[in-house]
């Protein structure tokens, strides 16, 4: 009689992790978490710096466009000044200020035109204490056309702007003159003195980085960045015919029957 013997079964061997590998695995989520935490904050940082830059931009482009508007329907601000244009400094930074009439003004209110003072200039804005580009607009007449009205600001953040004048020849800083009892230049000599300016040119310059708060190490103040320049030329299109009438009154004062020459376009 065969007689059969029951091996006992053999426990099979379970596979698990060794050391080795849990250091590698380790390494490579840490590696990987910290790659995805750089991209991730890279962006953030991109987008702190693209945002502000992107709002500079698009006040710029808004202020041009009311800027341009009104100084193409510029027309003479009253008989003692038509223009002003004024170059002056606060500080180290350019602020220079125009003063004018357009007819770029819908009325809101009765006895209303469309003719409207107007001044453009620097100030600070009251909550932010940044400069601000303000316009002071009055669409009545008043004894003093350089005062009254209301103002309303059109851009934020500016370090700096300029406002340069040409009378299709060469280009001025100032523009015109509040008549006084002194002795006074005629047109030939200083044409910048009386009449409309055949062009304006006009830069803008905002802080690149408003919300930028970089300490240097040396120095212990916070870092300028080079600004933002925004620059445009605008034609006046009634210059023509304002120093038409300016050059048809001095004739008459003259007692000249000469026609007045034009000054082509020179820029």
């Amino acid at each position: 009689m065969n007689s059969f013997k029951v091996q006992p079964a053999t426990p099979s061997r379970r596979r698990a992790f060794t050391l080795i590998e849990v250091v590698i695995s380790s390494a490579l989520m840490a590696l990987i978490l910290v790659s995805a935490y750089l991209c991730l904050n890279a962006g953030l940082n991109s987008r702190k710096v693209i945002e502000p830059r992107a709002e500079i931009i698009q006040n710029a482009r808004v202020a041009m466009a009311l800027l341009a508007a009104d100084l193409r329907a510029a027309c003479p601000l009253g008989t003692d000044f038509q223009f002003l244009s004024l170059h002056r400094r606060l500080g180290e930074m350019d602020a220079d200020n125009l003063d004018f009439a357009t007819h770029n003004y819908t009325p809101r209110q009765p006895r209303e035109g469309d003719f409207c003072e107007e001044s453009i200039y620097l100030d600070t804005d009251p909550e932010t204490g940044q400069f601000s580009l303000w316009r002071r607009r009055n669409p009545t007449l008043a004894l003093d056309p350089l005062a009254g009205g209301h103002r309303e600001e059109i851009a934020k953040g500016l370090v700096g702007v300029r406002f340069e004048c040409t009378d299709g020849l060469d280009w001025y800083d100032t523009w015109g003159e509040i008549k006084s009892g002194k002795k006074e230049t005629t047109q030939k000599d200083q044409p910048n003195l009386s009449g409309l300016p055949e062009a304006v040119r006009v830069t803008l310059l905002f802080d690149s980085n408003p919300q930028s708060k970089k300490i240097s190490t040396e120095t212990g103040q916070r870092t300028i960045e080079p600004p933002f320049v925004f620059q445009t030329v605008v034609r006046l299109n009634l210059a023509a015919s304002s120093a038409g009438g300016s050059s048809g009154a001095a004739a008459d004062a003259g007692g000249s029957t000469e026609p007045a020459a034009q000054n082509g376009g020179g820029f």
